[in-house]
Formats: structure tokens, sequence, C-alpha cells
């Protein structure tokens, strides 16, 4: 049996995945953690991603790939000297510390002509707000830099030599054209006007196209095959592959972040800067929207409740609806949509009689509330959504984020087995490069199997959305 690996670098963990080069069918897997981090200084060094992506491997060392490809967590600051040398610790998508940088890039070209360029506007999570952060608060380290990366171009350069990226990664920062496919290394004069910036930037692989092989000494350090194939693309794009979505399913990923996307066939600008015009690894476009604060709002109200994740899913759905029940705007650590990275999370319209199961349910609606406004901002623009709504990424799992998203959305929601869709996605990409197929080919001739895991029942979502909003805008909560 042939099996092609697909490794997930997240922000939590690094993933790996074993899957039958002929049948896709799931043979192994592994996990293992990154050092936790939060807002508003959000960093990690890379060597931490690699002593992972070396545990994961020796975990399932009795197998031999035919091909790997690694998806990663976007925007990630990676900078390495002239001797390919990491020279400080990757500034991740949600560290918020680059947000008057942000706001100065934003002023100085306007947000529409940013749109216009690159698709996205640059907030903080974005990569070149974190390139003139460091530039003005750490000149030293700034002028050491020879190389810029994202977290999986990293991960690759380490397995093959090759500094390269992706257009599904690329797109996060905020310095290519998703359309163009091409890097606007003029925009990063912004930045610092006498730098050669087109030598710094990796290479941009076509879809399909491996970025190499791995290297001899390389595989005999981290158990790999010397001279297999080596591809790479970003954990949204990956996501959309592992799930084998079609034009109008709608992705929610909820993990630390949360997600809403879908695909499109043609570029997407979004004047309101809501909506990223992403390119996917296909050749094709995947609009998205992220929000900061996901399962850590969950997380963070069982921590206070003194209870599990389970405990908590079932605390929230035993809660009696009430109309008049609380509502959070989970905005914890900054927001990225709507773009207020100082915010804070305001918890609203509570009683004397609030209840731990009321608490409970407000942390699942306001997490689901926060990308309901991504999915109206995706129909906006006129992207399709009216296929499957996917439920992924770890809280997929929980029954009440099932439930209150079917409810929230009025539509069906559907789940898969896959253990990591991520990862999985990446396999597609690695088995499409052995059999020289198209990646859309391999994705489809891979989808897995979904079933439906929640309905929406006869409640009215409208209700808790016009009070959601009303405090989204600042406004009193009048019940009466």
């Amino acid at each position: 049996m042939s099996l092609v690996a697909g490794i997930d670098s997240s922000t939590q963990s690094c993933t790996v995945v074993l899957r039958d080069l002929e049948t896709g069918t799931l043979v192994a897997s592994a996990s293992a953690p990154h050092p936790p981090t939060t807002a508003p200084v959000s960093e990690q060094h890379p060597d931490a991603w690699w002593q992972a992506l070396r545990l994961v491997l020796s975990k399932v060392r009795d197998t031999k790939p035919v091909a790997v490809s690694i998806d990663g967590q976007g925007h990630g600051l990676v900078i390495l000297d002239r001797a390919g040398q990491v020279i400080r610790p990757a500034k991740l998508w949600n560290d918020t510390t680059s947000t008057p940088e942000s706001r100065e890039l934003i002023a100085r070209l306007g947000a529409a002509e940013w749109v216009r360029r690159v698709g996205i506007v640059p907030k903080a999570a974005l990569t070149i707000t974190k390139l003139l952060w460091l530039a003005r608060h750490e000149p030293e380290s700034f002028a050491r830099i020879r190389h810029i990366m994202l977290p999986h171009d990293w991960l690759v350069y380490k397995l093959t030599g090759k500094r390269a990226t992706e257009r599904s990664e690329a797109s996060g920062t905020a310095y290519f054209s998703p359309w163009l496919s091409t890097w606007q290394p003029d925009l990063l004069d912004f930045v610092d006007p006498s730098v050669d910036w087109l030598s710094r930037l990796p290479d941009i692989v076509p879809p399909g196209e491996p970025v190499g092989t791995v290297l001899p000494s390389v595989g005999a350090e981290i158990g790999l095959p010397p001279g297999i194939p080596v591809s790479g693309l970003h954990d949204n794009a990956a996501s959309a592959l592992g799930l084998g979505i079609q034009p109008g399913d709608v992705v929610m990923s909820l993990g630390t972040s949360g997600t809403i996307f879908a695909l499109h066939p043609d570029p997407v600008k979004d004047e309101a800067a809501t909506v990223d015009g992403n390119a996917d690894a296909t050749g094709q476009f995947l609009p998205l929207v992220c929000t900061l604060n996901a399962t850590q709002v969950t997380d963070m109200v069982g921590r206070l409740l003194n209870v599990n994740y389970h405990e908590l899913a079932e605390l929230a759905l035993q809660e009696p609806v009430r109309p008049d029940r609380a509502v959070l705007l989970a905005y914890l650590n900054g927001e990225r949509n709507p773009n207020r990275p100082y915010s804070r999370g305001v918890l609203a319209g509570i009683r004397s009689d609030l209840s731990r199961g009321e608490l409970a349910r407000a942390a699942f609606e306001g997490v689901l509330c926060g990308l309901y406004q991504g999915y109206k901002a995706l129909q906006r623009v006129g992207v399709r959504t009216d296929g499957r709504l996917l439920l992924v990424g770890g809280g997929a799992a929980s029954p009440a984020y099932r439930q209150f998203a079917a409810d929230i959305f009025q539509r069906p929601v559907y789940v898969t087995d896959l253990p990591d869709a991520s990862a999985c996605g990446a396999a597609v990409v690695a088995a499409a490069a052995v059999h020289h197929v198209s990646i859309i080919d391999q994705a489809a001739q891979w989808a897995p199997p979904m079933y439906i895991a929640a309905e929406p029942r006869d409640e009215r979502p409208d209700v808790l959305l016009d009070r959601y909003e009303k405090i989204m805008k600042g406004e009193e909560l009048d019940d009466a």
C-alpha cells in the first residue's frame, strides 16, 4: 500500500494524517501541541513547529509516504538572515500589536485601493503590518532580513531547502494579487522604500506543482523518505479540499479563530473590507471572513463555570429559550471582523436570575452570531451560499455549536468524521502530485461522506440577531 502524508501546522498543534494513495482511506494520524499563545502579543518560534513535526512523524515512523504536503496557519511573519537562520519568533495572525501600523497603512493608500490591488485590507492580522511593526520597533532585526516567509513556507523550506509559496497562502500578506498571482512589491515600499523586496520574497509555485523534494539529510533526521515530493498551501484552502466542497457550500471553521468561507470562480473585491478576496489552491477563489474569537470563548466560559467541554454543551442545550436572554459580544482579545483590535467582550441583557446555562448558551451563540455576520457579508458580495453548511474544526464536535448553528443560520448543519479536514486536504494535494492529476479532480475523488448533525428548530433567530446587532452598534437593550 502506498501512502501520502498531509500535515496541518496550526496555531495549537501539528497533525499528520496518512491516506492510502489509491482510495484516500485514512490509515494513521498523530498530533503534537504547539506552545500556547494569545493576543495581544502572540508569537511562536518556528523551531517549536519543527519539533512538533518531528514528534508527530515519530509516532507514525513505520509508515513511509511517497509524497507529503503541509498546510499552515496564515499571515505569520517568519524572517531569516543571510545564513537562512530564523531571526526572531514569528508574529502570528492573532498578534494585534501592529494595530497602529495597520491604521497607518490603510490611511496611506485607502481601504478601497488596497482592495482593488490585493483584495484585502491590511488589518493587524496581516503580514505587511507585522513587517512595518518590526521596522519601527526592532530595526536591528529588520536590517538583518534576507528572506521573508509564512509558517508553512518555512516548514517546506526546512524539508526541501527551497524558498517558495503558493497563491492561497500568499493571499493573506496584503502584498500579493490573488487574480494576477504575483507579488506587489511596491506596496512594501510603505514599509521601507530602500529595500529590494522582490529578492526577499519566496517564489510562487503554480497550483498542483510541488515545491521540491525531501533532502536526504532532513529525511534521515525526521523519518521521511528522501526524494519524495513536497507541496504546501494555506490551512483554509486545505480544509476546502479535504471536505471536497462544491460551489454553494459554506464552510464554518471553529478553532481558536472562526472562519466562514466558500468557493467562488471569480475574484472578490469587498470595499467594505469584511470579506477577504483570497485565492484558493486550485486556481479559483476562496472569499473568507475571519473572526479572532471562537472556541477560546467557550473555553473561557467553561473555565469560569468549572465544567468540561461536554458539560458546558449540556448546560447550554438544556437552558430554556427566553427571547430576552443574555447576549455575548465575544470580542475577548480584540476583533478582526469588525476591525476592532482593542475591543473587549460585552455581556449584555443580564438579570439577577442569570443562570449558568444562560451564560453557557450566550458563549456559544456569541461566537456563532459573529460568524453569521460574515455569512451575510459573503452573500452581499455575490458569493453562492445555497449549498450545504459544513462545520469543521475543534468546535464542530460540540453538540451545542452544531445545534445553535442550525438554529441561527436556519439550515441543516453537516459534519464529517474526518479527524482533521486541513491535514486531509493537504494529503489531497500530495496525492494529486503523485497521480499527475488536477487538485480539483483529486479532491472530488476523495470527498468524504457528510451527514446532518443538527436541524434548525422552530425558534426565532431574528430576535437574537437583532439584539446582537444592537450591542455591536453600542445601543441599549430594551426588552420592555
